[in-house]
């Protein structure tokens, strides 16, 4: 018979009339009680948008990233690494709209519904959870408050494009704290009048920060309704550095401004946007009053439509946007044992990555190796990118969009190829010929213009391969600039719409919860576990056990 140690000896014999000497349970000192949960969202950011983040962070010559470290890497010192399936239900590629509900409900959801289930139920999603709990709750967005992402966390809608509602909807569910754009959808359709009074009086309350024009069909004035249930008001960076308790923070008319411009813009005296970090950090200063704790989601909306016009140097700016985002939210988790942080994105758009190429082949070089005496040439078969070609796509300093913009913004008579070409040619370091602008620019009749229901655009752009996966019309133009660069980025860009790739699931937090995450999901059950979270404490059934069965017999 096995001898017994000494202490499990005298366990055994204390409890041997209860236990039988079979086995005896042992209590370990409780985890950690979770008060917050944070939710970052890189929309559209599947594994190879985190790739051109670190590619950028170890091998960009000129790298800003001090010591090569991303804000993931400083994650998974201590976090978890999983990965999720996002599909909705009955389809391949999911939508934000989908996606985020799933997200935020933990329930299967239609493509482009908003709190829904499959079949058209509302559900409750995570943020009417945590009021339940008596938390607090917060929306944040580079994009705008009643964007599909955002949106899927308070709003319950048959479909994504019914902003003006969503902004009654976010009202309803009061988050305690929206930061975002979209201002033109919570003011009546009169204030876009000049002459109307109300134009005039929001000119006065935004400060002029940005033009006052509405998207709604009616008159409600949503910011009155706002004020009526006790939020402060901040259109402005300024006017956000002095908000205090619950806040509604509108600083665009539709969405902010793009990475690039941030960047650019982010030392500006006079700035009037706040960055995606400010906005952050703001969100969790007021949550953190709350002493039953908060949830906050945070979305990095703009990497999604950086990939939908395929514009990498945009995407670069997008991902270093989302890398000092999470860097701040590090900063504030540092030294906290309360608190889970998950990082995941909807979904992948676009279907980038860094390739190999038979253009601009490398020349030959000497090595200093044995291999290569006697005078043979390092010379590979195919270009396989520069490192330097990094620096040169942050060297970018206005998105296609932007370019596209100013191009639009000429008189008739100059809009020529020759016009295209030197405004690419002097905003990014991958030039473009006048023949290629040529090209970009060639249309063709619109099959959607008919005679009983004229399109807006009577001519589009020809997008000579996949055109049907490059669904915006006016976004061609900028995906037909990516082709054109494309060899010279070594880039490549499969679609202009979403991918069924698995997206990566970072979690930081007490390991017992933390460690859920670290396997193959669906984001249905990425949703649970973060709902299941939120609402664990000490004894709640939704806390995995910390008690442990210890043989006493070895």
């Amino acid at each position: 018979m096995p001898t017994l140690k000494p202490v499990k000896w005298l366990a055994c014999f204390l409890s041997v009339a209860l236990l039988g000497c079979s086995e005896l349970t042992t209590h370990t000192p409780a985890e950690p009680t979770v008060k917050n949960v944070i939710l970052i969202i890189g929309d559209g950011m599947g594994p190879q948008q985190v790739g051109l983040l670190l590619s950028y962070a170890r091998q960009a010559p000129h790298s800003i990233i001090a010591n090569h470290r991303t804000a993931l890497d400083r994650l998974l010192d201590q976090g978890q690494l999983g990965i999720s399936l996002t599909y909705p239900d009955n389809a391949l590629v999911t939508d934000s709209a989908a996606s985020a509900t799933q997200l935020a409900t933990g329930k299967f959801a239609g493509s482009e519904m908003l709190g829904l289930d499959k079949d058209g139920n509302p559900q409750i999603n995570i943020i009417e959870q945590a009021k339940r709990l008596g938390k607090a709750t917060g929306l944040v967005s580079d994009t705008r408050i009643t964007h599909a992402t955002p949106a899927a966390f308070a709003a319950h809608q048959t479909h994504r494009s019914q902003e003006n509602d969503i902004a009654e909807d976010l009202l309803a569910v009061e988050p305690d704290v929206m930061l975002s754009g979209g201002f033109s959808n919570w003011i009546p359709e009169q204030a876009t009048h000049k002459q109307e009074p109300v134009h005039q009086q929001l000119e006065q309350l935004i400060e002029h920060s940005f033009p006052v024009k509405s998207e709604r069909k009616d008159n409600k004035n949503l910011l009155y309704t706002a004020q009526q249930k006790n939020y402060t008001l901040a259109f402005n960076t300024a006017q956000l550095q002095h908000a205090r308790g619950k806040t509604l923070g509108l600083f665009a008319g539709s969405g902010m401004a793009d990475g690039i411009a941030e960047n650019q813009n982010k030392n500006a005296p006079k700035r009037t946007e706040p960055t995606l970090k400010e906005m952050s950090e703001k969100a969790l200063e007021i949550l953190d009053h709350n002493p039953k704790g908060f949830f906050l989601m945070i979305e990095s909306g703009q990497i999604d439509w950086a990939c939908h016009r395929n514009d990498t140097g945009l995407l670069l700016h997008e991902m270093l946007r989302f890398n000092d985002t999470l860097n701040a939210v590090l900063d504030w988790v540092k030294n906290r044992n309360d608190t889970l942080v998950i990082v995941t994105a909807d979904h992948e758009t676009g279907g980038f990555g860094f390739s190999y190429s038979n253009a601009n082949l490398p020349v030959g070089r000497k090595l200093p190796g044995k291999a290569f005496a006697g005078g043979t040439l390092f010379k590979p078969h195919y270009n396989f990118g520069a490192p330097a070609i990094l620096d040169k796509l942050y060297a970018q300093q206005r998105s296609y969009h932007n370019i596209f913009a100013e191009f639009d913004a000429l008189p008739t008579a100059q809009k020529t190829p020759r016009a295209l070409a030197e405004l690419v040619n002097r905003y990014t370091l991958f030039t473009i010929t006048e023949t290629e602008a040529t090209t970009i620019l060639k249309t063709q009749v619109n099959p959607n213009d008919q005679p009983d229901k004229p399109a807006s655009a009577k001519a589009i752009p020809v997008m000579p391969v996949n055109d049907a996966f490059y669904m915006s019309n006016m976004e061609k133009r900028e995906n037909l600039l990516g082709q054109a660069v494309s060899s010279k980025q070594s880039t490549v860009w499969a679609t202009g719409t979403h991918t069924s790739t698995p997206v990566y699931v970072f979690t930081l937090g007490p390991k017992y919860l933390a460690e859920q995450f670290r396997k193959i999901l669906h984001h249905t059950e990425l949703g649970q576990l973060a709902i299941n979270a939120l609402q664990c404490s000490g004894s709640n059934a939704a806390c995995p056990s910390t008690h442990h069965t210890t043989n006493v017999v070895e």
